[in-house]
């Protein structure tokens, strides 16, 4: 990868460029529509929303008024845990594509594997959703369907009865945070690991070792976790509000880490938080 606009392949052969904006704890209005504008402006042409982040119509306005035309932009939404089965699923997506505004998505997650609500039947209401994305994907309303925080045991669960295997599995996957079992299961099975917090917490700004790295390569701490995502084949999706950031994080084509360095990255230790456990989240 040489340039933001450099593309991973997806199994179906979509191409999804290999660094996307992100704007979970994005507020709605001025703020969300304003970073979706910069990024855009900055080069970025793949933007990561969901249904929960509450923020879908101003990103949505903002894709419409960039000035890109919309087949150059890669737009991702997901499911929300208070949504599953076959025919709330569909109302769902037709809720997202309303306040995007947009005809099509490029992606459409199911955000969470085991949501608090369906907790005693998740493994029924998530191959119903799954059953209702593969029809929009096959009528053309989707370009590929994925899922987010999927372990491999809610993965074989969903096989059982999919027609399409997940073209994306969006995890969390930052320094110290590795998910070394769910990376090896899904690379096995040609599903792209998108890596979502891959800044962390904010704590790796703090951490020595970090430090050193971006001394040693003249990067910022940010630029080299994000780095850190491309070597390994990760899809990072680093957010932020303010411009000179959104601008820094762009900047990570210049440089290689060392292996060595990768694999120190990736054993360091109680620096981006814990990872999540996606059967006991309370939402």
């Amino acid at each position: 990868m040489n340039k933001l606009t450099d593309c991973y392949k997806l199994s179906n052969g979509v191409e999804i460029p290999c660094v996307g904006f992100g704007t979970w704890q994005t507020p709605d209005g001025d703020v969300a529509y304003q970073s979706v504008l910069e990024a855009v402006k900055a080069g970025y042409r793949h933007i990561d929303t969901a249904a929960a982040y509450g923020n879908e119509e101003s990103v949505g306005r903002a894709i419409r008024d960039c000035g890109v035309k919309r087949e150059e932009l890669f737009v991702t939404s997901k499911l929300r845990n208070t949504r599953r089965g076959y025919e709330d699923t569909l109302k769902a997506f037709e809720e997202t594509r309303s306040k995007l505004g947009l005809a099509y998505l490029d992606l459409y997650l199911v955000h969470w594997p085991v949501p608090f609500n369906f907790r005693d039947n998740w493994e029924e209401m998530n191959r119903e959703s799954w059953r209702a994305m593969e029809d929009l994907y096959e009528a053309g309303k989707i370009r590929s369907i994925g899922i987010s925080n999927f372990l491999p045991h809610h993965i074989d669960s969903l096989m059982e009865t999919a027609k399409v295997t997940p073209h994306v599995n969006q995890i969390k996957l930052c320094p110290g945070c590795t998910q070394d079992e769910v990376v090896s299961y899904c690379k096995e099975r040609n599903i792209l690991l998108e890596a979502y917090s891959p800044l962390g917490n904010g704590k790796i700004f703090e951490v020595e070792e970090m430090k050193a790295f971006s001394e040693k390569y003249h990067k910022t701490v940010a630029q080299i976790c994000l780095r850190w995502c491309l070597q390994q084949d990760f899809l990072p999706l680093p957010k932020s509000v303010t411009a000179s950031r959104i601008w820094e994080n762009t900047d990570v084509f210049d440089f290689t880490l060392s292996e060595e360095d990768v694999a120190k990255i990736a054993g360091l230790t109680d620096c981006c938080g814990p990872k999540p456990d996606p059967d006991n989240i309370k939402f």
